[in-house]
């Protein structure tokens, strides 16, 4: 805890999902001054804002979350959209961090990152060797470059910078609007809309046979405040809980822990995505000791008891500026 008391953090995206975990971490660990930029006071995709930030809130660390997300169809529909404010995020982030001469900076990458066709378990070593899944390769590309951006200033101006590699994060406070979610809240939702409206079906995208990992949003959070206090490397280290779960699988799961019992049809028109998602979490073991706490079962009843609890809230669309939520 003596390691954040007399830091000032700045958390960008720190009042989207996972930033409001490790917000709450930071507090607990007794960090006195945190600064969470909002997107209608500093849009980080324009270097004159990244700059007024750092002049304003005088950052010894900086928690980079703030990302331009979405599920599949989000990416689609936004390749350049993502690629562009993503990118331009991260490149100004660390070049103003690197020039007022930060003391650390603690960037979160992305899964969709990895090639498309990775040996699973996905380790860190394989992270050059394809291209990304097509439908969110803008997105996974564009964040990928805050690890060249990293490694490339860590060899030349000895800048501390560290990179992350969260997995797919669920958990309360997740984003549920269908147009922009990931999985796991969007099928609570239908799964409680269609429980509620006695309907005896919902439609799912694709078949079903995809694999997936996930990790709760606080073990996430936890992940990165020890990642930012055990951590000064220039390797990219997964975030992870080193399970797998088929889609179907995940959406039988979740119909069982909504109530929902009429039939799931699969739209395979509509895109799989990569076909296999798991990450080897050793790394992170090994370099801060981190392991997930939550197990995945246990984590999804929370979820969706948050969703249960506040559904008039957590319907309502994410606002889409700078500095939205972040997940994988």
């Amino acid at each position: 805890m003596d390691f954040w008391q007399n830091k000032r953090v700045v958390v960008t995206g720190g009042a989207g999902f996972l930033g409001s975990f490790v917000v709450e971490k930071l507090r607990q660990r007794r960090c006195r001054e945190i600064f969470i930029p909002r997107s209608k006071d500093y849009d980080l995709v324009d270097m004159e804002a990244v700059k007024r930030l750092y002049r304003e809130t005088r950052p010894d660390i900086v928690v980079h979350l703030a990302a331009r997300v979405g599920g599949i169809g989000a990416n689609l529909a936004n390749p350049g959209k993502f690629f562009y404010d993503n990118l331009l995020m991260g490149v100004q982030l660390l070049e103003v961090g690197r020039l007022v001469g930060i003391e650390k900076f603690v960037a979160i990458g992305t899964i969709c990152a990895y090639p498309k066709f990775t040996p699973v378990p996905f380790k860190e070593d394989d992270l050059w060797n394809g291209y990304p899944e097509e439908t969110n390769a803008p997105y996974g590309l564009a964040k990928k470059m805050l690890l060249v951006q990293a490694q490339s200033y860590r060899q030349q101006y000895g800048f501390n910078s560290i990179v992350l590699l969260p997995v797919n994060l669920y958990g309360p406070r997740d984003n549920f609007d269908l147009e922009t979610s990931h999985v796991i809240p969007a099928i609570i939702r239908k799964c409680c809309e269609a429980r509620e409206r006695g309907a005896d079906s919902i439609v799912v995208w694709g078949d079903g046979s995809p694999t997936r990992e996930f990790l709760y949003v606080e073990d996430a959070a936890e992940g990165i405040l020890l990642a930012a206090e055990r951590y000064n490397g220039p390797d990219p280290v997964n975030l992870g809980s080193g399970m797998e779960i088929s889609i179907k699988d995940l959406i039988d799961l979740i119909a069982w822990l909504t109530g929902y019992k009429g039939e799931v049809r699969w739209d395979t028109a509509r895109p799989n995505g990569q076909p296999r998602r798991s990450l080897d979490t050793g790394r992170a073991d090994k370099l801060f000791g981190f392991r997930v706490q939550v197990p995945f079962e246990e984590g999804l009843r929370r979820t969706v008891a948050w969703y249960e609890r506040t559904k008039h809230d957590a319907q309502q669309p994410m606002m889409q500026g700078s500095v939205p939520r972040v997940t994988s």
